[in-house]
């Protein structure tokens, strides 16, 4: 019987650690609208834009904004904020990057060998961003 009690205990707390981190992993993707134009408004980062400028973007575009430096719990650096559609974006030396669909971040250019889906994040930012170290090229899906 405490051999069974013990056994049920295991399970209740395995099950219990699943729900609870699918749950953290699920809030933060996509980077909201908002975000990133709070983001736009407070950083100190060199901000490229490629695509549109940050005064024609809207919430329908597909907007990656990727930079070379996390600082703390921020993104920062050289950043450049893509706005456009299906891409395989060049993206070598990126640190952390957010974006308002869920992209995915490769280990290599153009887009192969090992990739990770945005809403896997493993460790969250400020405003929407994720830690991606060793990020070489960053996959746009279609909208």
């Amino acid at each position: 019987m405490q051999l069974f009690s013990a056994f049920v205990s295991i399970v209740v707390v395995s099950v219990a650690s699943v729900v609870n981190g699918a749950a953290v992993t699920s809030d933060a993707v996509p980077q909201t609208h908002a975000e990133l134009l709070n983001w736009l408004a407070t950083t100190d980062a060199q901000v490229t834009f490629v695509g549109k400028f940050a005064a024609e973007l809207t919430p329908l575009d597909i907007t990656v904004t990727y930079c070379n430096r996390r600082t703390n719990n921020l993104c920062g650096g050289d950043c450049t904020v893509y706005v456009g559609g299906q891409k395989c974006l060049n993206a070598p030396d990126t640190q952390c990057l957010g974006a308002n669909h869920d992209v995915s971040f490769c280990d290599r250019a153009g887009c192969g060998h090992s990739c990770n889906a945005l809403s896997s994040c493993g460790t969250r930012l400020d405003n929407g961003f994720c830690f991606t170290p060793g990020t070489a090229s960053i996959n746009v899906p279609v909208n």
